[in-house]
């Protein structure tokens, strides 16, 4: 196998490398506002939206542009670093991992970037999504507040990852690869990235963390349905993994792995890249289709957010929801409050620390300042396994250093409590991860009862439960237990992030 980088084998960047008018009840929030009254709206897919409404009626249609926030800022986030000579990262530095555009993609400062044709048609299976206010959540909270939420669980993989699963295969496609390699790990991106491959006859590999891929047998057949081939992680299938195995035959494994894994696959093999489903600036690009939608939704119907709220882990969700939101917030169109949430066992953004770290355990990737707990830092194995990553998206990591927004961490139990009351009232099972954003939710909408204010809150369900029914199994029957990190264990790993000045 040729090298195609000049980057060490341990490095990450060495690889061989029409308008018919219908009545208004027929209509729904993907595609129209409507009259003033509230009602009850049918949606294409079977799923009900309601929502005060417009009487002015108007398509929403799928966004022709994905959005970049970071031509809007007035500072620009620091760049990626070489993980050996510490200088940033250039383009022929990433080459061996990623097609072209998305490297272009990558370092762009141009506000929009088109979307192919062909991705939209793709979109078009389930985009644009609904967003639904939830009515009788609200009634169950006694609640003045209005609460609505952006439910991506209508793609085909049940969650947001296609918004960019899509693109990153047809990019690649278009470039001749054939095959593309990742890691997931409550297993929704490793099913989004094998669906997109199904779709363009690429082969799939993917890494899925052993904690998950133990809990989510679901979500493994699901990635093989599609074609992929899964690999619990660590494995022995790497060197990193079989370090790892080495000195914790037991290792639940972790996202920080998995990613070492799948970029040491890559890394050796000319006719594979490397897709990675958060994180990455290019990720957050094409998850804006989710806020430049719901922007149009909330202004058909006449609302305006005081409050708009995700779950964060890499990132990606939580950045397509409100990065839109974020642009007009610096306009003064508007001002929300916008909060993200994470998992109390592992809090990046509340307790991690603002400097350059390795994306990866095994320090292959390019060096983030972004919020880290320490590439190595394994967090227990918690249910919401997408939201295990030791460190935030350096562009979420920025904007949250400009104040424009703010964090907050949750655990578990009430995350799980909040969700079986959005369950029993709104009918739709969250996926553990955005169960955090609905408890976070939840505490604004009770403040809200206390304070008498009507404040509108949007958050994001950025994807359905049904694979992850064994986590509600666990809390019903009273085995869920709260999981936090340990204060030692994060300043160790802490004390092995590389130094470096910026």
């Amino acid at each position: 196998m040729a090298t195609h980088s000049h980057f060490s084998a341990n490095s990450l960047h060495t690889k061989p490398s029409s308008g018919t008018h219908i009545k208004v009840e027929e209509k729904w929030l993907g595609f129209t506002a409507l009259d003033r009254k509230p009602t009850h709206l049918k949606l294409s897919n079977g799923c009900r939206a309601r929502a005060g409404l417009n009487a002015d009626l108007r398509s929403i249609e799928i966004p022709r542009q994905w959005y970049n926030l970071i031509a809007d800022l007035p500072v620009k986030p620091p760049p990626p670093l070489h993980p050996k000579t510490f200088e940033p990262v250039k383009p022929e530095d990433l080459s061996p991992l990623f097609p072209d555009e998305l490297i272009k993609q990558e370092a762009s400062n141009e506000r929009f970037i088109d979307i192919p044709d062909e991705v939209r048609d793709v979109y078009r299976l389930w985009r644009p999504s609904p967003l639904i206010r939830a009515k009788r959540l609200e009634k169950l909270l006694d609640t003045p507040a209005r609460i609505y939420y952006k439910y991506e669980g209508v793609s085909p993989a049940g969650s947001h990852k296609p918004n960019t699963a899509v693109p990153q295969v047809w990019y690649n496609a278009q470039q001749g690869i054939k095959k593309v390699v990742t890691e997931t790990g409550a297993g929704q991106w490793g099913s989004a990235l094998a669906f997109a491959c199904s779709l363009f006859g690429l082969e799939c590999e993917v890494w899925q963390v052993r904690a998950s891929y133990d809990q989510k047998p679901y979500r493994r057949l699901m990635m093989q349905t599609w074609g992929a081939k899964v690999h619990p992680s660590p494995s022995n299938l790497t060197e990193a993994g079989r370090k790892i195995l080495q000195m914790d035959p037991s290792s639940p494994g972790s996202l920080g792995i998995a990613i070492s894994e799948a970029v040491e696959i890559a890394a050796m093999n000319a006719d594979t890249k490397y897709c990675l489903g958060s994180v990455l600036n290019h990720v957050l690009h094409h998850q804006t289709v989710i806020g430049e939608e719901c922007l149009k939704q909330m202004e058909a119907i006449g609302e305006t957010p005081d409050f708009i709220i995700g779950c964060t882990g890499g990132g990606s969700n939580f950045a397509g929801l409100s990065f839109p939101f974020i642009r007009e917030k610096l306009k003064g169109k508007m001002n929300p409050v916008i909060r993200a949430v994470e998992p109390a066992a592992c809090p990046s953004l509340t307790k991690g620390v603002y400097t350059y770290d390795y994306g990866d355990t095994a320090g292959m990737t390019p060096l983030m300042k972004m919020h880290t707990l320490g590439h190595d830092f394994i967090p227990d194995p918690i249910h919401a396994g997408g939201l295990r990553y030791h460190g935030m998206a350096p562009l979420i990591s920025h904007v949250y250093e400009l104040g424009y927004m703010e964090a907050i961490a949750i655990p578990q139990i009430e995350c799980f409590e909040g969700a079986i009351q959005f369950a029993r009232s709104e009918g739709l099972i969250p996926a553990p991860e955005p169960t955090h954003a609905i408890a976070a939710t939840i505490r604004e909408a009770l403040n809200c009862r206390e304070t008498g204010e009507a404040k509108v809150i949007l958050t994001a369900m950025c994807g359905h439960g049904h694979f992850d029914l064994p986590a509600y199994d666990n809390y019903l029957q009273g085995k869920l237990v709260d999981l936090s990190f340990e204060e030692e264990k994060i300043q160790a790993s802490l004390a092995r992030v590389p130094k470096v000045g910026g």
